[in-house]
């Protein structure tokens, strides 16, 4: 089944158990991300790439862009969170698809916001078999273009359904927040070359819409071997 039908599914089981109040709340959240202009600022096919050094959630060792880049061409998905069934669901396909994406020679890793230790939880209950990167602050997102700041409207939204943000993602209360543990990345899929160009770009400002994996494919096969 397509990523996006599965998605789907989730948005209309959502829709038929969720209050309408509540809805309204993260439709006018994801209306406004998208009036914000943010998906103009994502990385573009054709751009370098930014280089990274960032935490392993199985190995605590910090990962390089560079020494992933010397093996192969590189897929990044950035996602939210583990608290997000969206991502989780996206997760789950590329665990599953993991042997195409080796077979036409490229390494696959994630990337969130979420601290390691949370980072480690995802990876153990949902069997992935990619590395789970920790971008604290969303400082990696910001780079590639798909990182936001959750508004204060938004923020108490996400308290009134108990998904704590900032714990997740820095181990810290609603009452000690910082700005940077509000910090989100779009959903989004890049690929980068052997010679650090992005072939492949793609995020949504509607957390609901992921790039389907049938077309992250199809680019790594369009890449000379």
């Amino acid at each position: 089944m397509p990523l996006q039908d599965q998605l789907d599914r989730i948005t209309q089981n959502t829709r038929a158990l969720v209050q309408p109040e509540r809805l309204a709340v993260s439709e006018k959240a994801t209306a406004d991300l998208f009036n914000s202009g943010i998906e103009d600022r994502i990385l573009p096919v054709g751009a370098q790439a930014p280089s990274f050094i960032l935490e392993d959630a199985s190995t605590r060792k910090l990962v390089r862009s560079t020494d992933l880049l010397a093996l192969g061409p590189l897929v990044i998905n950035f996602f939210r969170g583990r608290w997000c069934p969206y991502c989780v669901t996206e997760l789950e396909n590329w665990r599953e698809l993991l042997p195409e994406v080796r077979r036409r020679g490229g390494l696959f890793v994630a990337i969130s916001p979420q601290t390691s230790r949370q980072n480690d939880f995802t990876l153990q209950q949902h069997g992935l078999p990619f590395p789970l990167l920790a971008d604290p602050g969303a400082e990696i997102a910001e780079q590639f273009g798909v990182a936001y700041s959750i508004p204060p409207e938004h923020r108490r939204y996400f308290q009134s359904i108990l998904i704590n943000i900032p714990f997740n993602n820095a181990g810290l209360s609603y009452h000690n927040a910082t700005e940077a543990s509000w910090r989100l990345p779009l959903p989004a899929v890049f690929i980068i070359d052997r010679n650090n160009t992005i072939t492949f770009s793609e995020a949504h400002a509607d957390f609901r819409v992921r790039p389907e994996p049938a077309a992250v494919l199809a680019a790594l096969d369009a890449l000379p071997r």
